[in-house]
């Protein structure tokens, strides 16, 4: 897609996703028919965190001392904070921030809840918003000052084991969320200096949008003791001690709506996948003089039949404006199934049926008994091809190289993900960033013996993935 930038700007207002008129730069409202793509795709998440994690809901507020505590932590977030220095007119003995993320929040509070080796894990989670003063360009559902869509989970175990097995189920969840959006994704463990401040390590996924650069849209954080100690979070044994618990934690954030509207949009607009489309089926009667009715009977016992026994978002558009024009609106909404019914095809027994992903045709007979069936098979068929065609995209945009010549060859001419072997040092990954004036993703897997790194030659240990990034 060319000047995806623009296009998705352009999106976001016609289709009515969001208003980035509001008077505080990178702050945004959203719009009935965006809170409707993002109440649906929290609701797919919810269902896979409430498997085994309780939902809470902690202040916004962070007193400055709490915030302090860990100076790693604040350190990476230091030039980002929102403070609140006054109540009313008098001004506060101790500043509040707004919470960048809520570690500070939330472990003072499980200094006090944890006590026994009985009470782990601990798996709560929120969906709240954040706040970050971004100092770089600010870019709708991307790069912004609020986050209002952060989902954050927060673990306590007993030991480092368990705590490894978190992280690895924690990314198992991501990759099944991610799948139902039909989203692909890369996972990387961040290099040392790009982890979250605070991690032992950090594992993130990116996706690759249309003009070639990736989106971090979401991460896993194994912060191992360093929170626990300095909060003093600890737990009673069995035999009666008192032992650091082990944490992990992970986010994802406005970025997943971003990523969904990005990577499936095309030139005519949005392409939901029926998931978290706000409506999934729209009818369109196509009307005569004559039949006029009896057409629109139909479609309103179609769309009452869809709705009633099929729990599925249909929408009949009964507008007194021509049928081009409505073809051209839902198109660009990205409604991922239309239904066309005009007298001719009342009498034959058929619909015409309009995929949304592929902009095909078809008519198709209409029965009564299978309908809701029929139409789910539909949907269906959307979700799965609408995946495998993001994959597909994807994965020819990921390159091989052997040298950084040959990478900057790459990132010039066809931008996406540069994969390549690399010795593991910092000083050597650095050196590949200012060089190639690109971000390395992270370490994918163990590399082949004998191979060397791309960039210093010395032994290469990982196989690393690096691209322009947002």
């Amino acid at each position: 897609m060319s000047k995806f930038s623009e296009w998705f700007h352009k999106i976001l207002e016609e289709a009515e996703i969001i208003d980035t008129r509001y008077p505080i730069k990178g702050m945004h409202v959203w719009l009935p028919e965006g809170f409707k793509i993002r109440k649906h795709t929290l609701k797919i998440l919810k269902e896979i965190l409430d498997q085994d994690h309780e939902e809470v809901l902690f202040p916004l507020l962070i007193p400055e001392d709490e915030l302090a505590k860990e100076a790693i932590h604040v350190k990476g977030f230091e030039d980002e904070v929102y403070w609140v220095t006054h109540g009313g007119l008098t001004e506060l003995n101790k500043k509040l921030a707004l919470r960048p993320t809520s570690e500070t929040a939330i472990y003072p509070m499980y200094s006090l809840w944890v006590r026994s080796h009985s009470d782990l894990p601990f798996k709560y989670y929120q969906v709240v918003n954040t706040f970050r003063y971004e100092t770089k360009h600010t870019r709708p559902l991307i790069r912004v000052r609020e986050i209002t869509t952060f989902k954050e989970a927060h673990t306590v175990h007993a030991d480092k084991e368990d705590a490894e097995k978190q992280v690895n189920e924690a990314v198992r969840i991501y990759k099944t969320f991610f799948d139902e959006l039909g989203v692909p994704y890369v996972v990387t463990t961040r290099p040392e200096w790009d982890k979250f401040p605070g991690a032992d390590y950090t594992v993130a996924f990116d996706t690759l949008l249309p003009d070639g650069k990736t989106l971090q849209i979401g991460t896993v954080h194994n912060l191992g003791q360093t929170f626990a100690k300095t909060f003093d979070i600890t737990y009673e044994t069995e035999s009666g001690e008192h032992e650091y618990v082990y944490q992990t934690c992970y986010g994802l954030s406005d970025r997943i709506i971003a990523s969904i509207i990005g990577v499936h949009g095309d030139e005519k607009g949005l392409c939901l996948p029926p998931a978290v489309a706000p409506l999934q089926v729209v009818i369109v009667p196509i009307i005569f003089k004559e039949g006029k009715e009896e057409v629109l009977s139909f479609c309103k016992d179609l769309e009452e039949k869809l709705k009633n026994q099929g729990n599925i978002r249909a929408y009949l558009d009964d507008r007194d404006i021509r049928a081009g024009k409505k073809f051209y609106e839902w198109e660009m909404r990205g409604v991922p199934l239309r239904i066309e019914v005009g007298p001719r095809d009342i009498q034959n027994g058929e619909m015409v049926v309009f995929s949304r992903y592929n902009l095909n045709k078809e008519t198709v007979k209409f029965d009564s008994e299978k309908l809701v069936q029929d139409i789910n098979n539909l949907l269906d068929d959307i979700t799965g091809k609408m995946a495998d065609k993001s994959w597909k995209s994807l994965n020819k945009n990921i390159r091989s190289v052997k040298s950084t010549d040959e990478a900057l060859e790459q990132i010039k001419g066809n931008k996406g993900i540069i994969s390549f072997n690399w010795c593991g040092e910092s000083e050597c990954g650095k050196d590949m960033e200012e060089k190639l004036r690109v971000d390395l993703l992270g370490v994918q897997y163990s590399s082949k013996e004998d191979e060397i790194c791309a960039n210093c030659g010395k032994p290469a240990r990982k196989i690393t993935l690096m691209a322009k990034t947002y």
